[in-house]
C-alpha cells in the first residue's frame, strides 16, 4: 500500500508520461508540480517506486516510466475514490447520443463516434446478439402477391429483416392475418425463445402452412443475425500514436481485432466486473499476448443476457480518468430505458 505522498508522485508522473509520451524526470516532477516537498525527497519517492515495481527506467541516464503495475494503482485509486462519476455535462451527453438515432445501428455509430472523439483512441461498441433480444413487433409486408419481407423489431430499437416467396399467391389480408397471429404470440418473448415457442400456437395456427412457412423465415432472420457485430472508429488514431509509429507494433494488435468473435471474447468484462462496473485490462493483463502493448477499458450496456459491450482500445499511456467516463457515458446512453 503506497503513502498519499507516494500515490501523488506516482499519479503525476503518470499524468506527465501521458501528456508527452516521453521518461519523467524528478526535476520535471519538481518544476511543474506543486508537490510540497524538497527535490530530494522527490529523488527518494522515485527510488522507492521504482524498487517496489511501479515506475521503471528505460536508459540510465533517461528520466522513469509507469510500469503496467503503477497504472493499475492508478486506475484502482481513480475506481475507488469516484472520480470517473457522472456530472450535468455527462448527462447532457447521454441524452444528445440518445435523441440522435432512432435505431440501434445508429446509436452505436454515434456512440462510437463520440467514444473515439472522446478518448482519441479505437472505440468499439459490440451489439447484442440477436438471439437475446426481446421481440418488440413483427411486421410482414407485401411486395407482390408471392414475394414478402419479414421485419422483426426489437425491444433496444435493432431491426432485422429477409426477404420470403410463396409457393402460391398470398393475398395482403392473409399476410395481415399472420403478422396479427405472431404479434400477439410472440411480441415481448426474446427472440432466443421464438423457435421453442412456436410449438405453442394452437393447432389450428400451427397447422397453418403460411403460418409456419413465416416462422421459419423468422427464424432464419435472426439466425443471420445472430454473430457478434463490432462497429470500430479510431484504428487511425491508434495508428498516430508514439508507441505505434512502426508498423511492426500495431499489426499484431490489428490481427487480433479483425475477428468479431474472438474480439467478443477479449472484451467480455463479466470475468473481470460487476455489471455496472468498468473493466480495465492494462497491457500484460490482457488475455493474448499481441494486446500486451495496449490497455482495454470496458462496460457491459443494456439488461441481462441482452447485453452489449462499450470499449476503449489505446496504448497503456492513455489518459485514464477520461477513457472511463467517456466508457461510461457511452454504456449509459445504450442501456434500456
Amino acid at each position: 500500500m503506497l503513502s498519499d505522498r507516494r500515490q501523488r508522485v506516482l499519479a503525476v508522473l503518470i499524468e506527465e508520461y501521458v501528456a508527452q509520451a516521453l521518461p519523467v524526470g524528478s526535476r520535471t516532477l519538481t518544476e511543474r508540480y506543486n508537490l510540497g516537498v524538497s527535490p530530494a525527497t522527490v529523488r527518494n519517492e522515485l527510488s522507492y517506486l521504482e524498487d517496489a515495481g511501479y515506475i521503471s527506467q528505460p536508459h540510465t541516464s533517461a528520466g522513469r516510466i509507469p510500469t503496467d503495475l503503477g497504472y493499475r494503482t492508478f486506475v484502482d485509486n481513480l475506481l475507488a475514490n469516484g472520480a470517473i462519476s457522472h456530472g450535468e455535462d455527462d448527462r447532457e451527453l447521454v441524452e444528445r447520443l440518445k435523441s440522435s438515432a432512432s435505431e440501434l445501428d445508429e446509436l452505436l455509430d454515434s456512440a462510437s463516434n463520440a467514444l473515439a472523439r472522446l478518448t482519441d483512441c479505437l472505440s468499439i461498441v459490440v451489439a447484442p446478439l440477436a438471439r437475446t433480444a426481446t421481440v418488440k413487433q413483427i411486421t410482414l409486408i407485401s411486395l407482390s402477391d408471392r414475394q414478402a419481407v419479414v421485419v422483426v423489431v426489437t425491444k433496444d430499437a435493432q431491426v432485422y429483416n429477409r426477404q420470403m416467396e410463396f409457393a402460391e399467391a398470398v393475398e395482403p389480408e392473409r399476410l395481415s392475418e399472420v403478422q396479427r397471429i405472431l404479434n400477439d404470440f410472440f411480441a415481448g418473448r426474446s427472440a432466443r425463445d421464438v423457435k421453442m415457442s412456436a410449438e405453442g400456437l394452437s393447432n389450428h395456427y400451427f397447422g397453418n402452412p403460411l403460418v409456419r412457412l413465416v416462422i421459419d423465415e423468422i427464424i432464419a432472420c435472426l439466425h443471420e443475425h445472430d454473430t457478434a457485430h463490432a462497429h470500430r472508429i479510431g484504428m487511425s488514431s491508434l495508428a498516430r500514436k508514439p508507441e505505434f509509429s512502426e508498423s511492426s507494433a500495431l499489426i499484431p494488435i490489428m490481427q487480433v481485432l479483425e475477428d468479431d468473435a474472438v474480439l467478443l471474447q477479449i472484451l467480455d468484462p463479466t470475468s473481470d466486473a460487476e455489471r455496472g462496473a468498468p473493466m480495465v485490462r492494462i497491457g500484460s493483463e490482457n488475455p493474448t499476448e499481441q494486446l500486451s502493448g495496449v490497455s482495454v477499458v470496458a462496460n457491459r450496456y443494456g439488461r441481462g443476457d441482452s447485453a452489449g459491450v462499450v470499449a476503449v482500445i489505446g496504448p497503456t499511456r492513455m489518459d485514464y480518468s477520461r477513457v472511463l467516463k467517456a466508457v461510461r457515458i457511452a454504456s449509459a446512453a445504450l442501456d434500456e430505458d
